[in-house]
C-alpha cells in the first residue's frame, strides 16, 4: 500500500443530566430523537448516525475512512454535532470524557440480547467498566501485514495511553491516575497488550483460545490493545480515552496512523520482532495511565525511563518520514506541544481547581464537548 492509508474514527461519549451532572440513561430516548429529525441526512455518512453501547448512558459515534485528517476532524465535529442535538432533544447532555465522573447512578444495561450475556458473564467487571475510549482504524492490505503491524507498534501504544489521557475522576473522586479509564477497561480478561503474534495463524490461535476459555464470547470481544478489526480491512488501536478536545482526537490518530505505516515498511522488510514481554508492556501502560504527559515514560527505542516530552519527540520521531508524506507533520508538531502543555487530564484537574467540586468539573466537560461543535 503506497499512497496515504485511510483511518477511520469512532468515538464514545457520556450522556450527562444537566441539572445534577450525572450519567443519565437515556440512550434510547436520544437515538429515537436521530431516527426522527437528525438521521437520515442527504447525502448519508456515519456521522449522521449514532449507536448504543454497552449501557444505556453512552453512546457511540464514527467517521467514515478518509486519508485527510482535515476531512476526519470535520467528521468528528458533525458527528459530536449529531450526538448533541438528539440529546438535547432528549432533555440530556453530551460529554466527552474517558470514565463517569460523579457517582450516584445504577448502571442501566442497554435493551440487547448481546449486552445482557456480558454483564451476566462477566459479573461486576462489566458492570464497572463504564469506559469511553476513542478507537482508530487504519487500513491494511491483508490480515497477514495487520498482525506485522501490530507485533511492531506494541510497544509504542503506551505512549499514545499518556498523550490521550482524559479520566481522572471517578466516581466522585481524584483517582490519582491520568487515565483511569486504563485501569477500568483491564478488568476485561482479554483486555489489554499482547506479546508477538509472529504470524496471522499465531494471532488466529490465541484468539481461538480465549473464546475457548471463555474470556471473550465472541471475536468483538477480543480487546486486545491493537486487534484486527472484525468488520473491516483496517487495524483497529483501543488504548485512547475519548477526547474533550477533537484535535486532540485528530493528533492522536495521525501518530497512529503513522505506527501503522511504519510498522507495515518493517514488516516488508522482513525486520525482527521487537521481543517485549507482557509483564513490561503493562508495566509500561501503568505508568502512562498513572502519570499521563506529567511525570517520565518507558521509552520504547531506549527501554529505560525518560521525561515525557523525550518518548514523544522519540514516537515522532519514529513516524516522522510517514507523517511528512502525509502531510501530517507540523499537525503533529503543533498538537504534541500542545498536549504537554495541558492535556486532557490536566485540563479537567484544572476545571476542579477553579470550582472545587468534581460537579464543576462536568460543567466544564459537557461545555467543551458542546463547544467542539458550536464553533466549527
Amino acid at each position: 500500500m503506497d499512497a496515504t492509508r485511510t483511518v477511520g474514527v469512532e468515538e464514545e461519549l457520556l450522556l450527562v443530566d444537566p441539572e445534577t451532572r450525572t450519567v443519565s440513561a437515556r440512550a434510547v430516548e436520544v437515538l429515537k430523537a436521530n431516527r426522527e429529525h437528525g438521521g437520515g441526512r442527504d447525502p448519508h455518512a456515519a456521522s449522521d448516525e449514532l449507536d448504543k453501547e454497552l449501557f444505556l448512558h453512552m453512546l457511540e459515534t464514527r467517521t467514515d475512512p478518509s486519508a485527510s485528517l482535515d476531512d476526519i476532524e470535520a467528521q468528528l465535529v458533525a458527528a459530536r454535532r449529531t450526538a448533541g442535538e438528539a440529546a438535547r432533544t432528549a432533555g440530556v447532555a453530551v460529554a466527552a470524557a474517558g470514565v463517569v465522573p460523579l457517582d450516584g447512578v445504577e448502571p442501566a444495561v442497554s435493551p440487547d440480547d448481546r449486552y445482557r450475556a456480558m454483564v451476566e458473564t462477566f459479573g461486576e467487571a462489566a458492570r464497572t467498566s463504564q469506559t469511553c475510549g476513542c478507537h482508530v482504524h487504519v487500513a491494511i492490505d491483508s490480515p497477514e501485514e495487520g498482525v506485522g503491524i501490530i507485533d511492531r507498534m506494541t510497544p509504542w501504544l503506551p505512549v499514545l495511553v499518556a498523550l490521550a489521557a482524559n479520566s481522572p475522576y471517578f466516581e466522585g473522586r481524584d483517582t490519582g491516575y491520568a487515565s483511569w479509564r486504563t485501569q477500568a477497561w483491564s478488568r476485561w480478561p482479554s483486555a489489554g497488550a499482547t506479546e508477538a503474534f509472529g504470524s496471522l495463524a499465531g494471532y488466529e490461535e490465541t484468539s481461538r483460545l480465549l473464546r475457548m476459555t471463555g474470556a471473550a464470547r465472541d471475536d468483538g470481544m477480543l480487546y486486545y490493545d491493537a486487534r484486527l478489526s472484525r468488520t473491516q480491512p483496517t487495524v483497529e488501536v483501543r488504548v485512547l480515552d475519548v477526547c474533550t478536545d477533537v484535535a486532540d482526537a485528530v493528533l492522536a490518530a495521525a501518530l497512529v496512523r503513522g505506527l501503522v505505516e511504519t510498522a507495515a515498511e518493517e514488516w516488508r522488510a522482513g525486520g525482527p520482532l521487537p521481543g517485549w514481554r507482557a509483564e513490561i508492556l503493562r508495566a509500561a501502560t501503568w505508568r502512562a495511565s498513572r502519570m499521563g504527559l506529567a511525570n517520565s515514560l518507558v521509552h520504547p527505542a531506549e527501554r529505560e525511563l525518560a521525561p515525557a516530552r523525550d518518548v514523544l519527540t522519540a514516537l515522532v520521531d519514529h513516524v516522522r518520514p510517514r507523517l511528512d508524506a502525509a502531510g501530517d507533520l507540523d499537525r503533529v508538531t503543533e498538537g504534541v506541544e500542545r498536549v504537554l502543555r495541558s492535556g486532557g487530564a490536566t485540563r479537567q484537574r484544572a476545571a476542579y481547581e477553579r470550582s472545587g467540586t468534581v460537579e464543576g468539573v462536568v460543567d466544564d466537560l459537557v461545555a467543551r464537548t458542546e463547544q467542539s461543535w458550536q464553533d466549527a
